[in-house]
């Protein structure tokens, strides 16, 4: 299967092209559409919303991952990089980083092949998806073998708002198994306490509590946590 994970948004032409490339190059493969709206631009909380998916994603599988606000330059090289089995192409800006620091093994190739035709500014349909289709396809990697370097040192839990969901639910970097669920946060000088679920606390109450990928999330029940907190990507959280 290949797996799509991008800021692209459902709107717009832009998952329908990959998607027609990846359906012309490789006709046979599942293609699933995992994640449109990661945060727009961020490839860092984009890295740890990634790795909180990939545990549901079974081995052998291809992701395409394009976050990219560089796209265009020559500072992020294009990479494939297998990590526990799993195959995934896109930009090397940090993406990545947080699925490596947790994985047990790692084989990493900067991509080298240029198609004929390549955008400026949608590597994604003409660079990325091809490769992808290239790995579906069984054929010899794109690139040159390098050795994976952790870039940028991100921490393993991200004490920050990393994505709100369409409820104003307000997902963090901070795994739930790394908190007791006595632990208070702060945020916007408020203290929230844990709840296991909406229905343990009266409408309209701020909480946290573990969401089904394992990460901390802030919500609000039956409201918007991000419109009641005041809360926005990147936001910092305080325990």
């Amino acid at each position: 299967m290949i797996f799509l994970f991008t800021d692209y948004g459902l709107a717009g032409p832009y998952i329908g092209q990959v998607e027609t490339v990846l359906h012309q190059q490789a006709p046979n493969a599942k293609v699933i559409n995992l994640m449109a709206d990661a945060p727009r631009n961020n490839p860092k909380a984009s890295a740890y919303l990634l790795a909180t998916l990939i545990p549901q994603i079974p081995e052998g599988s291809i992701i395409f991952c394009v976050v990219d606000p560089g796209v265009g330059s020559d500072k992020d090289k294009p990479t494939a990089i297998k990590i526990d089995g799993r195959w995934f192409v896109g930009p090397d800006n940090g993406l990545f980083d947080i699925v490596a620091k947790r994985a047990q093994e790692i084989l990493a190739w900067h991509i080298t092949w240029n198609p004929e035709a390549l955008s400026s500014s949608f590597h994604g349909r003409d660079l990325y998806a091809p490769v992808c289709a290239m790995l579906e396809n069984k054929e010899q990697i794109p690139g040159e073998r390098v050795g994976w370097t952790d870039q940028h040192q991100w921490p393993d839990n991200l004490n920050e708002v990393i994505y709100i969901d369409h409820f104003g639910n307000c997902m963090t970097g901070i795994r739930a198994e790394t908190l007791n669920t006595q632990a208070v946060l702060k945020i916007n000088e408020q203290e929230i306490l844990n709840a296991k679920t909406f229905s343990n606390v009266s409408a309209g109450q701020s909480f946290w509590y573990e969401n089904s990928n394992g990460l901390v999330e802030i919500a609000v029940n039956l409201g918007s946590a991000n419109k009641v907190l005041e809360i926005t990507i990147g936001h910092p959280i305080y325990s």
